[in-house]
């Protein structure tokens, strides 16, 4: 049996196409993976900018008041530090006055569970 006319074409029509949908489908698939990536990058920066913020105002109010600040609040309030809550979790400890404080940044979707 021997393919004449329009099945032909149409076969290959079809190989044409399907073809240009496949390089289409894996040039879609590079470029989503390149978005999500740089997304975690972003994200990665600003919870390093996010720390290095935190740290630079809790050596400062210690420098400027002699002690360290008490809680997250009073460094936002009074060292212009800017927390991001939808997206971040910041993690506070102080031993004392003069003892400078434990603090971490968590991205909220890993900060669940309160350590």
């Amino acid at each position: 049996m021997s393919r004449t006319g329009p099945v032909r074409s149409a076969l290959e029509a079809l190989r044409t196409h399907g073809l240009a949908v496949g390089l289409f489908v894996v040039i879609a698939v590079i470029l989503l993976r390149g978005i999500g990536s740089t997304d975690d990058a972003s994200r990665t920066e600003q919870l390093e900018m996010l720390r290095n913020s935190l740290r630079r105002a809790i050596v400062s109010c210690y420098a400027v008041e002699g002690s360290y600040p008490e809680s997250v609040d009073y460094i936002v309030e009074n060292y212009g530090v800017v927390i991001d809550e939808s997206k971040f979790r910041v993690y506070y400890d102080i031993f004392g006055s003069n003892i400078m404080p434990s603090f971490d940044v968590l991205p909220v979707g890993d900060s669940e569970v309160e350590p």
